[in-house]
Order: structure tokens, then C-alpha cells, then sequence
């Protein structure tokens, strides 16, 4: 693709539009894909292992999936939590058609396929999981989850999928220095040379540094 990546906001690629069948929440399912996109062909490994390694999401609020690619987290967070609002978040434009096609596709009602300055300002989540897009390079990462990780709820988690190999240790290093105080972070699950990050959010640092008696962890 030369120039053109998956965090391309147009890529420049042939779409190739193709149709694949993959299992989301449960059951089996065709959706589309498209060249330009983050793993067109299938499920990627980490995206697996981050479905299969985290809770049933929040019922209702809003729910965020950060590099959405064409859709499969936002897809199984809206088909879980129906009442819920999902923002699929993504700078490449075809990715954010392809969801929009797919959750369409499946009757899907809940989610909104947006750039990420298209969220309102004063969203904020119930739950993040992302497949981060760590080959953008590690300051632009860490621009990107300083941004939305502190948009999160009070007592809600952020879940975030790296391979170790990319990365993941360094990185989960660098979330416990940089989200501190009110939040913890730590290795909530391994497989298939992935790691399932988790940063929770415990409260405001002005007035919950300690948690109060029978508050969650």
C-alpha cells in the first residue's frame, strides 16, 4: 500500500469490498470489509483475545470503541447492550462507512460512527475497549489515550489490547505513571501473545483519593 495505512484518514487503496463471516457476541454473522482497513479479512488476534478476556459491557450509557476498524467491538458492544450508545471512533474514513454498513446490515440502532472530533465534547464513557493503533508511533499513542482515558466514567474501565511484542509492558508502565492518582492499572489477561490492559478509573483525585467503604476496587 506504500504510503497508505490503515490509520490513513482516505486511504488510497482499492476498497475491494468483500464479505466475511464472523462471530460477534455470540452467534455468526456476515458483515463487509474493505481494503485500506485494519484487518479486512477476519478477526484480528488481539481483537479476539480482547473480546474473549473482557466483561459483559455497561447496559446503558455511553460506550466507546477507540480505532474501531470496520466494527467489531462497537458491533458486540451494541448487540450486548442495546439501550447503551456506542461510539465507534476512528480517523479513517472508509472504516467509519464500513461500520455504519455493517451495524445497518444487522439491524443495529446504537451506534454512531464518528472521527473523533465529531464526539461531543462533554461525552463521557461507561467503558472504553480499544485495539489501540500502535504503529502510529508511540507519541502519537500516548496523545490519543491521554485524551480519551480521562473521559472516563468514575468506578468505569478503559480495556486496551497489545501485543507483547509491541509493546505492552512498556506501555502499561506508562499508563500506571501517567494516570495517577485516581486510577490503577494492571494485566487483567494474556493469550496468543496479547495483553489485555485494564485502567480503571476509581474517582475524582480531589474527592475520592481513597475509596470509600464498599466502593468497587
Amino acid at each position: 500500500m506504500g504510503e497508505d495505512h490503515y490509520f490513513s484518514a482516505s486511504p488510497a487503496s482499492p476498497e475491494n469490498l468483500r464479505r466475511i463471516r464472523v462471530r460477534l457476541a455470540g452467534s455468526d454473522v456476515d458483515v463487509t470489509t474493505a481494503g485500506g482497513v485494519f484487518s479486512p479479512d477476519h478477526i484480528d488476534a488481539g481483537t479476539a483475545v480482547l473480546l474473549a478476556s473482557t466483561p459483559p459491557p455497561p447496559r446503558g450509557g455511553n460506550l466507546l470503541d477507540l480505532g474501531c476498524g470496520w466494527g467489531p467491538i462497537a458491533l458486540s458492544l451494541a448487540i450486548e447492550s442495546p439501550h447503551a450508545t456506542v461510539w465507534a471512533v476512528d480517523v479513517n474514513e472508509r472504516a467509519l462507512d464500513l461500520v455504519r454498513r455493517n451495524a445497518e446490515g444487522l439491524g443495529i440502532l446504537n451506534v454512531n460512527a464518528v472521527r473523533p472530533e465529531d464526539v461531543p465534547a462533554d461525552a463521557t464513557f461507561r467503558t472504553i475497549r480499544s485495539n489501540p493503533p500502535i504503529r502510529v508511533g508511540k507519541h502519537e499513542l500516548h496523545g490519543l489515550l491521554e485524551r480519551w482515558i480521562p473521559r472516563l466514567d468514575e468506578r468505569s474501565d478503559a480495556w486496551l489490547v497489545v501485543q507483547r511484542n509491541l509493546g505492552s509492558d512498556s506501555l502499561q508502565r506508562w499508563l500506571a505513571a501517567s494516570f495517577t492518582p485516581g486510577y490503577s492499572v494492571h494485566r487483567a489477561a494474556t493469550g496468543r501473545g496479547f495483553r489485555v490492559l485494564k485502567v480503571r478509573r476509581h474517582g475524582s483525585p480531589q474527592t475520592n483519593e481513597i475509596p470509600l467503604p464498599g466502593a468497587a476496587p
